[in-house]
C-alpha cells in the first residue's frame, strides 16, 4: 500500500472501530441494565436491542445511494451525528421507551455500506483485499476491547455512562473523518 492509502485504511478503520466499540459495549449490557428502566418488559427489551440492526437494515441501502449522491463523506458526518444524537437520547432516558427511541436513531445512523464504499474509492483495485481486511480486523478488536470496557464503564455510571461513551466515540469518528480521512 502507498503511504496515503495507509493513512486511508487505518483512519477509516479507527473510525469504524470507534463506532463499533460503542455498538459493542451496549449489546451485553442492555438486558442486564434496561431491567430497571420503567416499563421494562422482556419483550421491550428485545426490541431496544433489536431496533438498531432493523433500522440500520432500512437505511443502508438509501445511505449508500445517497453518499453516491452526495458524497460519501457527507453521509458519514451526518450518520455519525445521528447515531451520537440517539445514544444522547438513549442516555438521558428515564424508560425503556426512551431507549428504544435513541437505539432507533443509532441505527438510523447506518454508515457501515457507505465506509466501505469510501475504503473501495481511496484504494487500489489491489490492495483493496488488504484495506478491507484491515477494517474487518478493527471491528474484531473493537469486539474484544468492548467486552472488557462495557462492564467496568456500566459499573461506574451504568447504562447512560456507557451510552454518554457511545455519544463520544462517535464525536471521536467525526474528528476523523473532518482531519484523517
Amino acid at each position: 500500500m502507498t503511504p496515503l492509502e495507509r493513512r486511508t485504511v487505518s483512519s477509516l478503520a479507527l473510525l469504524y472501530s470507534f463506532r463499533m466499540l460503542g455498538l459493542f459495549m451496549v449489546l451485553p449490557l442492555l438486558a442486564l441494565y434496561a431491567t430497571d428502566y420503567p416499563g421494562a418488559t422482556p419483550a421491550l427489551i428485545g426490541l431496544a436491542l433489536g431496533i438498531y440492526g432493523l433500522s440500520q437494515a432500512l437505511l443502508q441501502i438509501p445511505l449508500g445511494w445517497l453518499s453516491d449522491r452526495v458524497g460519501r463523506k457527507p453521509v458519514i458526518i451526518v450518520g455519525l451525528l445521528v447515531f451520537a444524537f440517539g445514544s444522547v437520547i438513549a442516555a438521558l432516558a428515564d424508560s425503556v421507551w426512551g431507549i428504544v427511541l435513541g437505539r432507533c436513531l443509532q441505527g438510523a445512523g447506518a454508515i457501515a455500506s457507505t465506509v466501505m464504499a469510501l475504503v473501495a474509492d481511496l484504494t487500489s483495485p489491489e490492495q483493496r483485499t488488504k484495506a478491507m481486511a484491515v477494517v474487518g480486523m478493527s471491528i474484531g478488536l473493537s469486539f474484544a476491547v468492548a467486552l472488557v470496557l462495557g462492564p467496568v464503564v456500566a459499573a461506574t455510571g451504568g447504562l447512560p455512562a456507557v451510552f454518554w461513551l457511545t455519544a463520544l466515540l462517535a464525536i471521536g469518528g467525526v474528528a476523523i473523518v473532518l482531519g484523517l480521512v
